[in-house]
């Protein structure tokens, strides 16, 4: 492991070859597993498996009870739900070896995965997105989506503070906690995105 300044409660199990950030807590009964990178300020609560290959960026939060397979990778300021679920292969089977076919997930920064929510391997869950508590995620999820439900559907829109956006007849809407402004965009096919806007 690195040297730099972080807690770990004595029950930890943290294994050399992992790279831990100064700041971060690991808690009971969680393990960090060699070649596992862990950054700055994250929190990992209790009986968390962080696997070889996984990176957490900087202020990552990881809530009780969850396993973070190979080939996913957290930007700065995800947040993760009580146990919710990561996979890291489409078709397992115990019988057959498939570990030269993890599918790699990307959740991007500040994103947030509610607790009990599923996500299958090899989409990317765009950033500031909100999947809803116990939702089952299996196609790709746009920046500040919200998305909810088993299949996982988008029904909203969510702000980088986590209130859900509501435009007016301009295609514009304010967070009423952070009170930036977001702009509603249709592309050329018709798909819909956000960005926030820069106001002068």
């Amino acid at each position: 492991m690195d040297t730099g300044s972080f807690f770990a409660h004595p029950s930890a199990v943290i294994d050399d070859g992992c790279v831990i950030g100064n700041g971060a807590k690991i808690w009971h009964f969680s393990h960090i597993m060699s070649g596992a990178v862990v950054g700055p300020s994250c929190t990992i609560g209790q009986n968390v498996m962080v696997a070889t290959g996984v990176a957490l960026g900087k202020n990552v939060k990881v809530q009780n009870n969850v396993s973070i397979y190979s080939g996913v990778t957290c930007e700065d300021d995800v947040f993760l739900g009580p146990s919710c679920v990561f996979t890291n292969v489409v078709n397992p089977r115990s019988a057959v070896q498939r570990k030269n076919q993890y599918a790699p997930t990307r959740v991007g920064r500040g994103a947030t995965i509610g607790a009990n929510a599923t996500i299958l391997c090899g989409l990317n869950i765009g950033t500031y997105a909100f999947v809803g508590a116990g939702a089952v995620v299996t196609q790709y999820v746009p920046d500040y989506a919200l998305v909810v439900g088993n299949p996982a559907r988008q029904t909203g829109w969510m702000s980088k503070m986590g209130h859900r956006l509501h435009f007016d007849a301009s295609g514009q809407a304010q967070c009423p906690e952070g009170k930036d402004f977001y702009r509603l965009l249709q592309d050329d096919s018709g798909c819909s995105r956000v960005e926030a806007v820069v106001l002068p």
